[in-house]
């Protein structure tokens, strides 16, 4: 995903949703109390150091509300804001910014959190240029928003979904080894068998990756073809070595060097080692399904 660019259609179902939840039939207690024409201004200010990601889509959310509604952006989309900054300042009527407040601050935290978090594990691993990546562990209906979180901070979107590459993980090579094959031959690996098979059924631009929990996959994973092999799980030395396996590996014609990528127990305090293994590529489910959101306020202030 390009963090430069956002298909803001592909949002609309979870601000339905998010409005549908919140705000419902109506705003109670604002609009019992609130004239309907007051003009108020709102501020954004970031209670704590961090990366701020999705003012576009705050901005288009209070746009479903109220097309009246402006948001001035007070620092840019990835941009570093130190506590006690204005992040962005929105006015419009007072029922409109009071009743979107709750829902505008869970995407602007929890994006900004994910950008913040990544951007740790970026700089954690510097002067490496290693790409540091996301993947599917997200919660259901923020995937997009998530992943572009991830982008704002300087990470690397692994695929979108089941859809847009082919990974074969070791549940399915555990339940492949009791299947047969068509042209089953007891010198090929389940991993070369099942690579054979995809090669055979996907789309030619469709990359495949494949899961490695030893040396043994791994070697089996290069015999293959593979794209990509994910090293899952593996100790420091045990990267080392696959790394080196991949690196030393004598291609024949119509094999080419696999990416290597890093998976499982990535931690802030262990991506350095990780990364001067010489994998091209550490995946961390982490930046997502971890991350705190970013503590961020608005206050709001009649005009």
């Amino acid at each position: 995903m390009c963090k430069n660019s956002f298909e803001f259609e592909k949002i609309d179902a979870l601000l339905h949703l998010a409005i549908q939840e919140d705000i419902g039939s109506g705003d109670i207690t604002t609009e019992s109390l609130i004239p309907e024409k007051l003009i108020a201004e709102g501020v954004f200010v970031a209670k704590e150091d961090g990366i701020v990601a999705g003012l576009p889509v705050v901005e288009y959310f209070f746009s479903t509300l109220d097309k009246g509604v402006v948001l001035k952006r007070g620092a840019g989309e990835g941009a570093f804001v130190a506590r006690g900054d204005t992040i962005a300042v929105i006015s419009g009527r007072v029922r409109t910014l009071l009743s979107g407040e709750r829902i505008a601050l869970n995407i602007l935290q929890r994006m900004s959190g994910i950008a913040t978090f990544t951007k740790r594990f970026v700089d954690r691993i510097r002067p490496s240029r290693t790409p540091i990546m996301d993947t599917r562990k997200t919660i259901p209906g923020w995937r997009y928003l998530e992943k572009y979180s991830v982008a704002i901070g300087g990470g690397v979107n692994h695929r979108m979904g089941l859809y847009d590459q082919a990974l074969i993980k070791d549940n399915h090579l555990d339940i492949l080894k009791n299947c047969s094959f068509p042209e089953d031959s007891q010198e090929t690996s389940t991993i070369e068998k099942a690579v054979s098979v995809l090669r055979k059924k996907v789309k030619k631009d469709i990359l495949i990756e494949v899961e490695a929990r030893s040396l043994a996959e791994v070697m089996d994973a290069i015999k293959s073809g593979a794209e990509i092999i994910l090293l899952d799980n593996m100790s420091i030395l045990q990267l080392q070595e696959s790394v080196k396996l991949v690196n030393d590996w004598h291609y024949t014609k119509g094999l080419c060097r696999p990416l290597t990528e890093a998976s499982g127990n990535i931690t802030l305090e262990n991506v350095h080692q990780v990364a001067q293994t010489g994998v091209d590529r550490i995946s961390v489910g982490a930046i997502t399904h971890s991350a705190k959101a970013m503590d961020i306020s608005l206050e709001i202030n009649s005009i």
